[in-house]
């Protein structure tokens, strides 16, 4: 049995604001973040990145607790009798991923819960995937939720890709862009968390979740053609649980972090299955203003949805949120927005 899962409120930080309001307007506004690094590319030149503009120069895994810590308080001050009461699904990079930025992930869930001044309960959990963590800690909240064991569920993301290990490891895999290669990413770092409740009529609401796999993921070493197969299947999940067809999404918003293959599958996955007369649908990307983000983007983009719901500023709902990963991991989402 899976609970109605309804989102209270956000938090973020981003390279473009230290809060969610002040991110979601320049990602509306269509700024961005990028600037050059302290870490040299091809032919000299310095590389870009989106790097957060934190208060004090914290690094390694403290830059990365504060930052998510910071987003989870902000999320707090908007419901305060959400403290205590409060199962956290941190979401966090693959544990495989080159040049990962943290080595202990139990040790940065324990950073981040004294900062934010949280607890950490039994029904708190660690999830590495990646990009897709979120759809997976949506899973997992809404199950937790239908039992009734616990009131809120906080979804929390933190990632960073501007570590000299990963951008090393990028580089040297032609993954990074620059202006020797125009296919290929931006690396970035953020955190964002959003806080869920069980709801029968909520406002910005979950009604269809898709988890699968993309055989032909990314870079497979089998030369599998990429036909869109495990993001065609999640959109076809979370669709059918809603109980709608493809042409009546209002929007999506998805994490094509700036590489042709993303960009592929996504287009695959629309022109398999969107049928019929429609109206125009907007296709969202937060890293147009903050490259690649990792296992934040998930929280960042249902905060993006959140908040244009809740400003009246996007089409129609109901909104497809989704995200994968380089080994195949795919996670669609269709929430609904509702007027009070």
């Amino acid at each position: 049995m899976n609970a109605r899962l309804d989102i209270l409120s956000i938090g973020m930080v981003t390279a473009v604001g230290l809060d969610a309001p002040s991110s979601c307007a320049a990602m509306r506004a269509r700024l961005d973040g990028f600037r050059e690094t302290g870490f040299v590319g091809p032919r000299g030149e310095w590389l870009v990145g989106a790097p957060v503009p934190m208060p004090r120069n914290w690094i390694g895994e403290q830059r990365l607790a504060h930052m998510a810590a910071a987003a989870i308080c902000e999320t707090f001050d908007a419901v305060p009798e959400a403290r205590g009461k409060t199962a956290l699904m941190l979401c966090l990079p693959e544990g495989d991923r080159q040049g990962r930025p943290l080595h202990d992930d139990a040790t940065l869930s324990e950073a981040i819960s004294r900062i934010a001044k949280i607890d950490l309960n039994l029904h708190s959990r660690i999830i590495a995937h990646g990009r897709p963590s979120g759809h997976v800690a949506l899973h997992q909240a809404r199950r937790l939720l239908a039992r009734e064991t616990i009131p809120y569920v906080l979804i929390a993301g933190v990632d960073s890709y501007l570590t000299s290990a990963a951008l090393s490891h990028y580089l040297s895999a032609e993954r990074l862009l620059t202006s020797a290669n125009s296919d290929g990413f931006i690396p970035g770092e953020a955190a964002a968390a959003v806080l869920c409740a069980r709801s029968l009529s909520g406002k910005f609401q979950l009604s269809g979740l898709g988890l699968t796999r993309e055989p032909a993921f990314i870079h497979n070493g089998a030369d599998l053609p990429l036909r869109g197969d495990g993001m065609t299947e999640a959109y076809r999940m979370a669709l059918d649980e809603t109980g709608i067809e493809m042409n009546q999404l209002g929007y999506r918003i998805a994490d094509l972090i700036g590489e042709t293959y993303w960009f592929k599958q996504t287009a695959l996955a629309n022109l398999r299955l969107l049928r019929g007369r429609h109206d125009p649908q907007d296709l969202w990307s937060p890293s147009e203003s903050l490259g690649n983000i990792g296992a934040a983007v998930v929280p960042l983009m249902l905060g993006m949805g959140w908040m244009a719901a809740r400003k009246g500023y996007a089409a129609a709902s109901p909104i497809l949120i989704e995200a994968s990963n380089d080994a195949g991991a795919c996670g669609a989402a269709v929430f609904v927005a509702r007027e009070a």
